[in-house]
């Protein structure tokens, strides 16, 4: 069938036969962007143009992780009609073939992406998934200028405002990020991450009563997200209902409700769940508060986590099964991931070895934690941690502090009482409505024997701040 000229979303060409094809690639364009459900609708684009370059690529993308000889066919079959395509789609091919290629370099690949969006700056998918390969780099400050470099012809666009408030919230430049969230919901009112942006700087700012309110105000239009946007957007407010001094009931709730729940779904996508679950989860164990119906529940999700089609699919929650399972026992089958996990980092190239060695070194600290060898956990850490140093385990700021509170308990835990007491003191410097850190600074005092004067200040705080509730 002879080809006409025809126009994805961004109104680029592309060279495709039917209008459905290009439908369908519209349809994912906008399932990405929303953290939709229904991604796989870009398989049908190469159903109803079995020859369109951009439907196979983008069929391929999305099947890379999950079954790659199939995806290895849309490859092939956009390979070999190439020829055909527009500047477009070549552009695509190219920056999505490395992407998914094996031993990749990460950089290359970014820095290919930012080419296509020197030439298409509206291809705000391309954008997208720059987005997520900084995020596994760890490394916000690269990505937001790209996302300022396509800006000026995407102001009012959705989606482009919650794109870019994420690198700058992860900066922690919070107001430029709060008016880059507020920017999106204003253009669209059911952009799940610009939502979820405003709830990380409103976090960020103890402003717990706040976030609540928002994100149950919005929460309407999450059941059409991914399983992943929805039970993360719902663990941001377990998360501040948790920090703000709530009742326990209240993130009980959240987690039934509104997460394990999730699992019920005909389309739910389990491991994007139990990411959010164990994040939970783990926070409440550093709390010291891993009790009661919390511990059945963990062993609930513990004794799904032993099946292995939900091992290797992300570091981070690879690090959080290995921290569940070593939890309720089952040290064996955490030491055949953590050991799965060095395999896996030793079949790299020499520059991936080296990032990926943190990763590594956390997985086997948390492996120690969870055991209460709280000693070798504390030696594996080092004595200047910082998880931030470690995203690129792919964890955002606040997924990843859990791990700094581990630390911040591992010290006292091994008694070294002066060193935790500077390390809380730096961190209530930056967040200073935290009562947790409050508490953890009153025990670090009360250790060191004599300093009763500011043990008992800090926990006057940290009861005013409990008793004044948030809620």
């Amino acid at each position: 069938m002879e080809k006409t000229p025809r126009y994805v979303q961004w109104g680029y060409e592309v060279n495709a036969s039917s209008d459905d094809c290009i439908d369908a690639i519209d349809s994912y364009f906008h399932q990405v962007l929303s953290y939709g459900r229904n991604k796989k609708v870009i398989l049908e684009a190469p159903l109803h143009d079995k020859d369109c370059v951009l439907g196979n690529i983008l069929a391929a993308h999305y099947l890379s992780s999950s079954d790659h000889s199939r995806a290895s066919s849309y490859v092939e079959a956009a390979t070999s009609n190439l020829e055909q395509s527009t500047p477009y789609e070549k552009a695509v091919f190219e920056t999505v073939t490395y992407l998914v290629s094996e031993d990749r370099d990460d950089d290359l690949a970014f820095e290919m992406h930012m080419q296509l969006l020197k030439r298409f700056p509206k291809d705000l998918v391309s954008l997208k998934r720059a987005q997520i390969l900084s995020f596994y780099m760890g490394q916000p400050g690269p990505f937001l200028g790209l996302v300022q470099q396509v800006l000026p012809v995407n102001q009012e666009e959705s989606y482009i405002h919650g794109i870019l408030a994420f690198p700058l919230l992860e900066l922690g430049r919070m107001e430029e990020a709060a008016a880059a969230s507020r920017k999106g919901y204003e253009i669209n009112k059911e952009d799940a991450w610009a939502h979820h942006c405003l709830c990380h700087v409103l976090h960020h700012d103890c402003r717990y009563k706040e976030a609540v309110e928002f994100m149950k105000e919005v929460s309407e239009s999450w059941p059409s997200c991914s399983s992943f946007m929805y039970t993360h957007n719902w663990w941001h407010v377990a998360l501040c209902y948790l920090e703000g001094g709530s009742s326990m009931s209240k993130v009980e709730e959240i987690y039934d409700a509104h997460i394990w729940k999730e699992l019920e779904k005909e389309d739910a996508v389990p491991p994007e769940v139990y990411v959010n679950a164990l994040g939970l989860l783990l926070r409440l164990d550093v709390r010291d508060a891993l009790d009661g119906s919390f511990e059945d529940r963990l062993k609930l999700l513990a004794a799904r986590l032993t099946d292995q089609a939900n091992w290797y699919l992300e570091w981070h929650l690879d690090i959080l099964i290995v921290w569940a399972l070593a939890k309720v026992g089952e040290t064996s089958r955490a030491h055949e991931l953590l050991e799965g996990l060095k395999f896996r980092v030793s079949k790299m190239n020499k520059k991936k070895q080296q990032v990926m060695q943190k990763g590594i070194q956390l997985c086997e600290a948390v492996y120690e934690y969870a055991k209460s060898n709280y000693k070798q956990a504390l030696e594996l850490l080092g004595s200047d941690f910082n998880a931030i140093g470690y995203k690129i385990i792919g964890a955002s700021d606040e997924q990843i502090d859990v791990f700094n509170e581990m630390w911040c308990q591992l010290l006292l835990k091994t008694c070294q009482a002066s060193a935790a007491k500077e390390v809380i003191r730096e961190r209530i410097k930056v967040r200073d409505g935290v009562p947790f850190m409050w508490r953890l600074l009153e025990k670090s005092y009360a250790m060191e024997g004599n300093a009763e004067a500011e043990a008992e200040r800090a926990g006057e705080r940290a009861k005013k701040l409990e008793e004044s509730s948030y809620f």
